[in-house]
């Protein structure tokens, strides 16, 4: 797992032929979600989390013709509320209503982590630029609570930065992962800060993160989705790589990889699902048929996982998987890592 190497370096093409499932649809299923409007979509949803002794995945919802988004936060109910989803058949049921009890954010493409005991929440902020009036910039903003009831924004990305993610550390510390784009990223790399509390959390900091830069062609780019903490203290990344084709068209596929944040050291990606994958849904854009972008992982603890993914820009999906992790996992335990 040597970062000095280019042997880390996975093309789209190179991790299409190793992908065992290519053309197999697993156990997929299109989530259901109530309490907006009819005619918008929810999806780049999260993996369900509890807060206040409920279960919720936070979703974008925007209209088809639009990219003008809210995030909202639906709860788990039906017979089984109350209960974890994740301890249910096929991804806990099929209902997820809108609690309007939680706050509605102004963001785009939603996630969610526990740090030290709180929730922390975040998305992409959509603003007018300051410098090119007339054109829209970008941000990833956050939030912090005990609760999705008592929530405050805290903190704010560099402007033009996607794919900022949290993880809370045994030593307390946060690993932050980070994707800059332009003369440091090109179309967008991963990189790695840690910080000793949240109050670090600032655009100057991210700006200051170790890229890892034995892991795209130039031509191609990703982000982190999401982070794990596996059984040995490394870090299992939830993923995704991405390109264009010769007509301008989107390709997204779900990836993960093993990352060590005491040297630095990562693994090569590996492809965890492709759109193929899953259940026939509409997609926003014919140019967004190929996409999925992968919101979060569930590890079931009997070697399988749920992920759950927005698929076409248009809808929100579960999609039952091998654990990606597991195999980082025992290599090390067996001595061949």
């Amino acid at each position: 797992m040597a970062q000095e190497s280019r042997s880390t370096i996975r093309t789209c093409a190179d991790l299409l032929l190793e992908f065992k499932n290519l053309n197999y649809k697993c156990n997929s299923s299109k989530l259901n979600f109530t309490g907006v409007d009819d005619e918008k979509d929810i999806y780049n949803i999260t993996a369900p989390f509890e807060s206040d002794g409920k279960y919720y995945i936070a979703g974008r919802v925007e209209r088809r013709d639009s990219e003008d988004s809210d995030v909202v936060f639906f709860e788990f109910c039906g017979e089984d509320s109350g209960k974890d989803p994740e301890s249910l058949p096929g991804g806990g049921g099929s209902t997820w209503k809108a609690d309007g009890e939680t706050p509605v954010l102004k963001v785009q493409d939603p996630f969610v982590a526990k740090i030290g005991g709180e929730l922390v929440v975040g998305g992409v902020e959509v603003f007018r630029s300051e410098d090119k009036p007339g054109e829209l910039n970008y941000r990833t903003v956050f939030w912090r609570g005990t609760s999705l009831k008592d929530l405050r924004r805290f903190a704010v990305g560099p402007d033009g930065m996607k794919d900022i993610r949290l993880c809370g550390l045994s030593d307390g510390r946060i690993l932050v992962m980070t994707r800059p784009q332009g003369a440091v990223g090109g179309r967008g790399k991963i990189g790695y800060l840690l910080l000793d509390s949240l109050e670090q959390l600032n655009a100057a900091g991210i700006e200051q993160a170790r890229i890892l830069e034995e892991q795209f062609v130039p031509e191609e780019w990703g982000g982190c989705n999401e982070l794990h903490r596996l059984a040995d203290g490394r870090i299992g990344v939830l993923s995704h790589i991405a390109r264009f084709d010769e007509k301008g068209d989107r390709h997204y596929y779900a990836t993960c990889f093993c990352f060590d944040y005491r040297t630095g050291r990562y693994s090569p990606m590996k492809m965890t699902a492709v759109r193929a994958n899953f259940a026939d849904s509409p997609a926003k854009r014919p140019d967004l048929e190929d996409v999925i972008f992968s919101g979060g992982l569930v590890r079931m603890g009997n070697g399988r996982a749920r992920l759950y993914c927005g698929v076409s820009d248009a809808a929100g999906h579960v999609l039952e998987i091998e654990d990606p992790f597991l195999s980082y996992e025992e290599a090390v335990c067996s001595g061949q890592d």
